[in-house]
């Protein structure tokens, strides 16, 4: 590979990537991100040391240990467009020389889990409860811009999506899954299903407050999906994104879901600051 060039890979004047601000020696192999920054310090309060913090713009930063085990925690902001900067400055970080701007003779694989809320689309599901993301199905643009190998189940499921949202003209869904070993270890006896990734909040979710939606019954089609068992259950604004770049850089992912909300009772949680702490002693004591 030819080396990078300066405005391909861009660096800080103290030789950190651009977005995160991190250098190479600052993350663990091991990366929890969480959207709100302010969430961060929930998680590294359960640390037994840390020892770095930083930040800049919505990116913080803390690394420590959890016993013997080396952790980061990193918040990323909303939206896959913000995990494109996420994903490839962690790959850069751990898989790109910054001295020669070249790839490293051994390219490392990370393991990414992301937790955070959701909400769900299925009257059946609980509020207060914790799925994981067996699939990520996006409807935001990001995987058209990257070359996106999937897999043969991968790709029956894809075609399924494509004809059942059809009707959605000049939006094309892909589809990436979970890392099976991480959905067998931390996601083990979660409830599981297909999270939808939106490019939005509001009308991309099937809301309207003033704005007029273009697409009408958008929450009914989500809904209505079925393939062999599968449904869509909550929709969110990451987990697609997450699953189809971390794989097509050769890293594993898994996404937590907090469900604090049922879109389809009209429920929202009581107490979701207590949900999202149970949610992460739990990924905590399962790493």
């Amino acid at each position: 590979m030819n080396q990078i060039s300066n405005t391909d890979l861009i660096l800080n004047q103290d030789g950190s990537i651009y977005h995160l601000n991190l250098l190479p020696e600052d993350i663990a192999d091991t990366v929890l991100t969480v959207g709100d920054p302010d969430r961060v310090s929930e998680i590294s309060r359960y640390f037994d040391r840390i020892e770095l913090k930083k930040g800049k713009r919505e990116f913080i930063t803390h690394t420590g240990y959890l016993g013997s085990k080396r952790l980061t925690v990193l918040s990323t902001g909303i939206g896959t467009d913000n995990m494109d900067i996420v994903l490839n400055e962690l790959d850069a970080l751990v898989n790109i020389d910054f001295k020669t701007r070249m790839l490293n003779n051994k390219l490392k694989s990370l393991d990414i889990i992301r937790i955070g809320t959701s909400g769900a689309i299925q009257e059946d599901i609980p509020i207060d409860s914790i799925l994981v993301s067996e699939y990520g199905l996006g409807l935001d643009s990001l995987m058209h811009y990257y070359v996106h190998e999937l897999s043969g189940d991968e790709r029956l499921l894809q075609n399924t999506v494509s004809a059942h949202f059809h009707s959605l003209k000049g939006i094309s869904p892909y589809i990436s899954s979970a890392d099976q070993g991480l959905l067998k270890t931390i996601g083990k006896d979660f409830l599981r299903g297909i999270t939808l990734t939106a490019p939005g909040f509001y009308s991309p979710q099937g809301r309207e407050v003033r704005a007029k939606a273009s697409f009408n019954g958008l929450l009914e089609q989500f809904r209505s999906f079925s393939y062999e068992g599968q449904r869509i259950t909550n929709l969110e604004m990451e987990t697609a994104g997450i699953y189809a770049l971390s794989k097509a850089l050769g890293h594993k992912a898994l996404s937590i879901n907090v469900i604090l909300a049922n879109r389809v009772n009209f429920e929202f949680s009581s107490n979701p600051a207590k949900i999202i702490d149970g949610a992460i002693q739990m990924v905590l004591s399962r790493l």
